[in-house]
């Protein structure tokens, strides 16, 4: 199946999760943030159609359905024609944008047509020039993650997990997606991997860990960084101004840029002797 062309985009990755409260969207948006600082121009797509929270992450709220700019029939040289939403410097498009907050898609009723209206959105944003696009997907596997493999020339996948094993688990059953297709495993955030104490600072590890905590489907997936669990997080989403934006020189942002630095060098081209 032809793949889809988003004109100046460099870099569409991927950020999946097996199963949903690991804080896939919290990190997908703090290291679209961390790769800006980094000089990089950034964009999100949200796709979660079950829960698309970048945009109230980002304190964007809408009512009701957007009109006019649902995915529809289009010709396939049709040019894109939805300008995305600039938030904090980054040029946003969720599938909350097309629909109201108390509003939800079935994608029991046709997964097909599901997976179009991803693709079909995604193909109509003007998302100008960028450096790095990060599509923030439903958790598990299926639709929409299935057309946007087929359709969608991704770079690679980042896995967003916790140290539990049954999220390890699930991770590793999604991964199995991507394998399949070809699509490069860049590497595994461990995103509430440690609690830093407001009162002492002291590091402590909520999860308890087992010897084998990695399935051996993830032998091969480097972890990229590990994000502590930290009052100055969840502030950030209440308060909907990411850690990235509204702390950016605490040790909880200083974890994500070193998680957007490793995932920069698994994207560089490999040198030549």
């Amino acid at each position: 199946m032809m793949k889809i062309i988003l004109p100046g985009v460099k870099n569409i990755i991927a950020v999946a999760s097996g199963k949903g409260g690991v804080g896939k969207t919290t990190v997908t948006v703090n290291l679209a943030l961390a790769l800006q600082q980094q000089g990089a121009n950034v964009g999100i797509f949200d796709a979660d159609i079950y829960g698309p929270n970048v945009p109230i992450m980002l304190g964007v709220h809408r009512r009701q359905a957007a009109k006019g700019l649902a995915a529809i029939a289009r010709r396939k040289e049709a040019p894109a024609y939805i300008k995305p939403l600039n938030r904090f410097g980054l040029n946003i498009m969720s599938i909350g944008l097309l629909v109201g907050e108390n509003e939800v898609i079935d994608p029991a009723r046709s997964p097909d047509a599901v997976g179009q209206l991803v693709v079909q959105t995604l193909k109509d944003v003007i998302w100008g020039e960028l450096d790095y696009l990060l599509i923030d997907l439903p958790p598990s596997a299926g639709q929409p993650q299935a057309s946007l493999i087929q359709r969608v020339p991704l770079r690679g996948v980042v896995i967003v997990t916790t140290p539990q094993d049954l999220s390890l688990l699930d991770a590793s059953r999604s991964l199995l997606m991507f394998q399949e297709a070809n699509v490069p495993v860049l590497g595994i955030v461990e995103n509430m991997s440690y609690f830093i104490c407001p009162n002492c600072d002291e590091k402590h590890e909520i999860f308890q860990r087992s010897a084998k905590w990695r399935p051996a489907s993830l032998d091969d997936a480097p972890i990229l960084g590990q994000i502590p669990m930290t009052t100055a997080v969840s502030r950030s989403i209440n308060q909907a101004h990411p850690l990235m934006h509204d702390r950016p020189d605490t040790p909880q942002a200083a974890a994500f840029l070193k998680v957007t630095t490793a995932l920069k060098e698994r994207l560089a081209p490999p040198t030549t002797a």
